[in-house]
């Protein structure tokens, strides 16, 4: 099992194009975890930022009556993909991972292929 800087570290040498990623708790906005990012790229303010995402969705999907779980939410920018994946079991209810992945350099199978082995190894 492996601890949350142990899972970020193993986010970013495992996965091709990973430049930052992030722990969060979406109860609160607050990130458990950073590792990466930069000037360019505050992964606090992400954090809180992906926060609103997740329950905007959580929200959206009970007004709609979906049942399902979201597995993860893909964002896609010019250069750069945000994937936010949605924790579960081993009390990883109300947390996410949040991964940056350079565009150019990712593949996007194989990035959430790897965050859901990262996920399975996680103890929170």
């Amino acid at each position: 099992m492996a601890n949350t800087e142990t899972a970020l570290k193993e986010c970013l040498s495992s996965i091709d194009g990973a430049t930052a990623a992030a722990l969060v708790d979406y109860t609160s906005g607050m990130a458990l975890g950073t590792l990466g990012g930069g000037k360019d790229l505050n992964l606090e303010v992400a954090a809180a930022g992906n926060t609103d995402v997740v329950r905007s969705k959580l929200r959206t999907m009970e007004l709609l009556g979906l049942k399902e779980e979201i597995e993860d939410i893909l964002i896609t920018l010019n250069s750069q993909y945000h994937l936010i994946r949605l924790l579960k079991g081993r009390g990883g209810n109300g947390l996410f991972l949040y991964l940056v992945l350079d565009a150019a350099r990712a593949n996007l199978a194989m990035a959430r292929h790897q965050l859901r082995r990262i996920e399975n190894e996680l103890e929170v």
